[in-house]
């Protein structure tokens, strides 16, 4: 046909300006695409009260706004419904692209090959391009906002393919079998395993340290791990009583490296608050006989967390509390363990240390005539050989755990307790919770000998201060 004819110029231009405005939805329903499986329901009511507390536009405006949000909400509420109408739309898109140029072709006189040539090759160059260039993207940076844009032309789409509302229902099934996530938290968890394949994706690639990339990674596993992991177990936590004087809290803080220390009542359950070293510092400072004050004269209100606490809600909690330390509590209101900000950064960051953690050796060491320095994870065979003695304590199995049994507390430095003839003093700690490393083996002062028998274990504690007990 030529094309003199205007008729047939008329038709080619239309056939052209549809082709192009297929293209332009193709492109937008590749961005819908994107954008709806990033969309939260909690980032949609942020959006509402940020639209209502706007006030330099109109009433009209705002609820305009409004209204659009509102529609996103149904949208979003059959999630994987609205994606697949939306992919269907674009892919629908793609093929009259490739039927409108194969018919443009025709209307040149272009042969019958070249036709289905030049069809089928637009419209491949248009779905890659709405696969890989800016449309996804921009859907995966700005999720609401594209969302808000297309939201009419999004419902269009949905309203025109309601297979796609009866997939998702047999896909909701399948999913509520499979897991038992919400929609939202669903969506999370992808996004958490997508970002920890573009973790694995920089390394592989050289682009990260392998120190940054593991912090990364323990970022986003933050949110996976429970207070309950990070804790210092009730057992392992040092307390004060209530009725121990400020002079008290300030020989158990130098012993243990602790700065701040719950004080209880009669058991660990009984929890009277937390003790600040600066606070007993303050007292006794230029009041030397504040010093013979009770320990809970100083004490402040602790602040109480459920064990089940995802450490990242801890954290942020932690942060704008300005709390550095908070108590751990079960699901029976009990006392379950301590917690501290700097377990929740060594969670990110690896094992925090100070400038008085020392190198600790991994092997006993001998220190004097029948003395002996041992880590506290040496086994009680290892003493019982040492010694030629039978310590015969089937509940515990290393020297920390003897002494712990025989104080009937958490030892820290100084503790010394008898057993069997023998005297085990606790004289070193290691890491940032100051637990005891090193423990001196010695035989007893008036014992016959290290073989002498001792059935009752005796305990002292140096300078007169009182640990609490140890939790059940």
């Amino acid at each position: 046909m030529p094309l003199t004819d205007t008729s047939t110029i008329i038709l080619v231009v239309a056939l052209v300006v549809v082709a192009a405005l297929l293209v332009w939805l193709s492109l937008s329903m590749a961005a819908a695409e994107s954008a709806v499986g990033r969309v939260t329901r909690a980032g949609l009511n942020n959006k509402i009260l940020e639209v209502q507390t706007d006030t330099e536009t109109s009433q009209f405006i705002r609820m305009k706004k409004i209204g659009k949000i509102h529609t996103v909400q149904r949208l979003i509420a059959n999630r994987y419904a609205t994606s697949g109408s939306c992919a269907f739309f674009r892919i629908t898109c793609n093929v009259f692209d490739g039927v409108l140029v194969a018919c443009v072709a025709s209307l040149l006189d272009a042969p019958i090959w070249l036709q289905l040539l030049c069809g089928f090759l637009f419209a491949l160059i248009v779905g890659i391009v709405s696969v890989l260039v800016r449309p996804r993207s921009a859907g995966a940076s700005k999720p609401i906002d594209i969302m808000l844009n297309l939201a009419g032309l999004v419902r269009f789409a949905t309203a025109i393919t309601p297979f796609a509302k009866a997939g998702e229902q047999k896909g909701q099934k399948r999913r509520s079998k499979e897991s038992d996530l919400s929609d939202d938290e669903e969506l999370e968890k992808i996004q958490l395993e997508q970002g920890r394949a573009t973790i694995d994706r920089l390394v592989e690639a050289n682009d990260f340290d392998p120190e940054v990339s593991e912090m990364l990674r323990n970022v986003l596993t933050l949110s996976e791990t429970l207070t309950r992991e990070i804790m210092v177990p009730r057992t392992d936590m040092i307390c004060m009583d209530r009725t121990a004087t400020l002079a008290d809290m300030l020989r158990l803080c130098s012993r243990s490296g602790f700065s701040r220390v719950p004080v209880i009542g009669d058991d660990v359950d009984d929890l009277i608050g937390v003790a600040y070293l600066k606070d007993a510092v303050r007292a006794t400072a230029f009041n030397p006989a504040a010093s013979q004050r009770d320990v809970a004269s100083i004490v402040r209100q602790p602040m109480l967390v459920p064990e089940s606490k995802p450490v990242d809600d801890l954290f942020h909690a932690m942060q704008q509390t300005r709390q550095h330390v908070a108590i751990v509590v079960d699901e029976y209101g009990g006392i379950a363990g301590l917690v501290t900000i700097e377990d929740t950064i060594e969670q990110i960051v690896g094992e925090l240390e100070d400038e008085h953690d020392r190198t600790q050796h991994s092997e006993p060491e001998k220190i004097g005539e029948r003395k002996w320095k041992m880590p506290a994870r040496t086994p009680i065979a290892t003493l019982e050989e040492m010694f030629e003695i039978d310590i015969d304590e089937d509940d515990v199995d290393t020297v920390y755990g003897l002494l712990t049994k025989l104080l009937g507390r958490v030892p820290i430095v100084g503790s010394s307790a008898v057993t069997r003839g023998l005297r085990l003093t606790a004289v070193d700690t290691a890491g940032r919770r100051k637990r005891v490393s090193m423990i001196v083996v010695e035989p007893a002062a008036g014992s016959q000998g290290p073989a002498a028998d001792d059935d009752e274990p005796r305990s002292d504690e140096q300078d007169g201060e009182s640990a609490s007990p140890q939790g059940k």
